[in-house]
């Protein structure tokens, strides 16, 4: 399941410079977090977006993956905040909290499903 909603790459970029580089080389801990990242979208969306990814809209697949993204790099964060300084390291994790709650209030909001290709349950 690693890695539908997103890509390593973009996960990586929102946690941005500075980061552990020894986690950010594990893919054990990134598919670990990919998994719970696509487990707690599908949960929001109250449907299996990866096994029914081919179905989502452009738009769908795009806040799919701000969510999961920025969940995955509050997790990079969180291993080691201070390789980037604590006061850093809550600033972008600040910002990362905004993106996900965002993106998950588009998820959830059943007005929307139709428009990001999320079928109702």
């Amino acid at each position: 399941m690693a890695f539908t909603l997103c890509t390593s790459g973009a996960a990586k970029n929102k946690a941005g410079a500075n980061v552990n580089t020894t986690i950010i080389a594990s893919g054990a801990a990134l598919d670990n977090w990919s998994d719970e990242a696509e487990s707690i979208a599908a949960d929001i969306a109250r449907y299996d977006v990866v096994t029914n990814f081919a179905s989502l809209t452009t738009v769908g697949k795009e806040v799919l993956q701000e969510f999961t993204s920025s969940y995955i790099a509050q997790k990079i964060i969180g291993y080691e905040p201070e390789a980037i300084g604590t006061s850093t390291a809550t600033l972008r994790l600040n910002i990362l909290e905004n993106n996900i709650n965002t993106a998950k209030n588009i998820i959830k909001e059943d007005k929307n499903k139709t428009y990001l290709g999320i079928e109702s349950s």
